[in-house]
């Protein structure tokens, strides 16, 4: 097969889950602008950053193309007279700040492409889409009988993942999506092992798994097909979403927040379970476990996107787990993950922050003891129960399974071994990263320990020379009443009256107090 005769080697190193964070430092006004300068930060690191140049257009053209998202965004508003007086570029540049914090800390709109861009352009200058069309357009040269119907441009988060939808030219009537990926920097297996498992794919046949239908790989990409469903996710029914809308646009701003029925629950908690099990007993990494990696089939959830530990891509959720050291192995992840896509199912939307605190009113208890198991601050701190222990927990262990078809996935024991290789050093690297970032804590909190003892110290001493300063005016203020009384006593009545020897003022006796 010619897919792609002149790749580009190699992985991708960046992961682009890692969180950016922008810190405006100064503006500068030129003759007819202001420019500010920002300092951007890729994980903990500080040595990881770089500065970048804005005018408030920059902004204003990112805020533009984030309007799909439906988002109120709190963009400064345009002022056209007295833009350049410094009372209000300072004002505006703490509105702009304001700006990129929402951004940042917004889940999905920290990882689309678009403010990728804007705040890292030097790793994000590509054209990605392009990229995909050329590697694509490789593979029909010596695959003919495929045809594309239609980019579905920005399905997915993935900034290097591109999906067409396509046909069988015999078949016009059936409709297929294409994927295609660039390697990322979790893929550890060596070429030829990546190349034969990707292959063996479409050879996987589980009730619960979406059927690969053809899959190829080189060096530096893989290209998959499967059939399209109409009906889109399990995302996509939670947000009343059409499939073929950009990410962005379906799932920032649900029009309604409204979970699913408790039966549903259930059933695709269960049937998700078992899929999990059964990739687990395999020795198959998965770790991309969320609401969008599970197609619908009528009352069936098929899981999606198995490709993508082969890949070495990083998960949706990576940024939530690497903060918690006991989630260190990729079935602890696909817990964790389950435990997001629960609260999903259950609420109708993701959770505002995890480790969640407290769980709102759920259609069941058994629903919260889930949650709880693998989102609540223990859990994450103790870390998370076992696939086969969540199956047995009352919200699954009574729902019957009607498929009767049988799981069949063989791979070969040399392959299975290169497999568990790839998974621990996917898993190493996770912890590194958690040993990372823990340690950032650790020191970040002895700082901020160490800053509040000097401010202690600091009040202590204030408090001292206050005291000082108060015993020194109360003795200069009896000082005076004192010299007041012996003249009067001295004087007599028939003496004129004349003014006391004038004692130091209390202001000169404050200002002369030691400090």
């Amino acid at each position: 097969m010619a897919f792609m005769e002149k790749p580009a080697a190699g992985k991708v190193l960046l992961d682009d889950t890692v969180p950016l964070t922008a810190a405006i430092e100064a503006s500068q006004s030129l003759q007819s602008h202001t420019e500010y300068i920002i300092r951007v930060q890729r994980g903990i690191s500080v040595e990881n950053s770089w500065q970048i140049i804005r005018r408030y257009s920059d902004f204003d053209l990112l805020n533009n193309s984030l309007q799909i998202a439906g988002l109120s965004l709190p963009l400064p508003p345009k002022k056209l007279i007295g833009n350049m007086d410094r009372e209000f570029i300072a004002e505006r540049q703490k509105g702009l700040q304001n700006y990129l914090n929402v951004i940042t800390t917004n889940h999905i709109l920290s990882n689309c492409e678009l403010v990728k861009k804007f705040l890292d352009p030097n790793n994000y200058s590509a054209n990605y889409t392009e990229i995909a069309l050329q590697h694509v357009s490789m593979f029909f040269r010596s695959e003919p009988k495929w045809e594309v119907v239609e980019p579905l441009k920005d399905i997915g988060w993935r900034i290097r993942k591109k999906y067409f939808l396509m046909k069988i030219k015999n078949q016009p009537k059936e409709r297929l999506v294409l994927s295609w990926a660039d390697l990322g920097p979790d893929k550890y297996l060596s070429d030829k092992d990546f190349q034969c498992l990707i292959k063996l794919l479409p050879s996987c046949s589980h009730p619960y798994i979406h059927r690969v239908t053809f899959a190829t790989a080189n060096e530096s990409s893989a290209l998959l097909i499967r059939m399209f469903n109409e009906k889109g996710t399990l995302k996509d029914l939670i947000y009343k979403a059409k499939p073929k809308d950009p990410f962005l646009k379906k799932y920032c701003n649900p029009k309604k927040i409204q979970g699913l029925e408790l039966q549903q629950i259930k059933t695709y908690g269960r049937q998700i379970l078992e899929v999990l099990k059964f990739l687990h007993d395999k020795g198959f990494p998965y770790g991309h476990l969320h609401a969008s990696n599970v197609m619908l089939d009528g009352d069936t959830c098929r899981l999606l996107d198995l490709e993508n530990s082969l890949l070495g891509l990083p998960s949706f959720y990576r940024s939530y787990f690497s903060q918690f050291r006991k989630i260190n192995t990729l079935e602890s992840v696909d817990v964790h993950c389950f435990g997001h896509l629960l609260y999903e199912m259950t609420y109708g939307r993701p959770p505002d922050s995890v480790p969640v605190d407290s769980f709102p009113p759920a259609p069941s208890m058994a629903v919260v003891a889930v949650l709880e198991s693998t989102l609540s601050c223990e859990a994450c701190k103790n870390g998370m129960p076992t696939v086969s222990r969540l199956l047995q927990m009352p919200l699954f262990s009574d729902v019957l399974l009607t498929n009767s078809e049988k799981p069949q996935f063989k791979i070969p024991t040399k392959l299975k071994e290169a497999l568990k290789i790839a998974k621990e050093c996917i898993e190493k690297r996770l912890i590194e990263e958690q040993k990372q970032i823990h340690q950032h804590r650790r020191l970040r909190r002895a700082q901020s320990h160490h800053g509040s003892e000097e401010e202690r110290k600091k009040r202590k001493i204030l408090a001292r020379k206050k005291s000082k300063r108060s015993a020194v005016e109360n003795s200069e203020e009896h000082s005076a009443k004192y010299s007041n009384s012996n003249n009067s006593a001295g004087s007599g009545a028939s003496s004129p009256l004349t003014s006391p020897s004038s004692p130091t003022p209390p202001s000169t006796a404050v200002e002369h107090a030691p400090f």
